[in-house]
């Protein structure tokens, strides 16, 4: 089927007086919605006139919104004081297939750690043993990486039944009350 000009004429009043495609393509006959549809958009015809309203308010509210932005990250990771009060859950837009999605994203905000330093500490000093020196009442203390040539276990003295050192033994056997302790502190946050 050919556009001729009365025909596109006709399309262009139609479409100014706010006929639906379908209406359009049923008062021309021997055209399809979809055939009116794409002659409209080659024609660069603004939006319909909807009821109510004028052109340039259906087109100013038909625009997407601007994606949000992300939060710059930081350059250096510091720890710092939590805040005083949450803050505002950030709300981002993205794509799903021909429609956008504002989501929130809940973000976790880091709590400070304050480090003691430990008085009484006394670290071993390593023997720097290979596995094959290891023996019952040696500490297995594994110290460095594996697939280094200076890879070593600590070698110091161990107790009766411990694989470790004291010093190692307190690194790896943390007592209930601090484990649940821990645990209890991050179910909270």
């Amino acid at each position: 089927m050919n556009w001729t000009d009365e025909r596109v004429e006709k399309l262009k009043r139609l479409w100014a007086e706010g006929l639906s495609a379908s209406q359009i393509a049923a008062q021309l006959g021997g055209v399809s919605r979809n055939a009116v549809i794409g002659k409209v958009h080659r024609l660069c015809l603004p939006g319909r006139v909807k009821a109510g309203g004028n052109n340039a308010a259906s087109r100013t509210a038909t625009k997407r919104p601007a994606p949000a932005q992300r939060p710059a990250a930081p350059a250096t990771t510091t720890f710092t004081a939590r805040p005083a009060a949450p803050a505002a859950r950030p709300t981002t837009a993205h794509a799903m297939g021909a429609t956008a999605i504002k989501a929130e994203v809940e973000m976790e905000s880091a709590q400070p750690r304050i480090l003691v330093p430990t008085s009484n500490v006394v670290v071993p000093l390593a023997k720097r043993l290979a596995l094959t020196e290891l023996t019952e009442r040696t500490c297995k203390w594994p110290m460095g990486d594996p697939l280094k040539d200076d890879f070593h276990f600590c070698g110091a003295e161990s107790p009766d039944n411990s694989p470790y050192c004291k010093y190692h033994g307190r690194l790896a056997y943390q007592p209930v009350t601090e484990r649940r302790r821990a645990a209890n502190t991050a179910a909270r946050a």
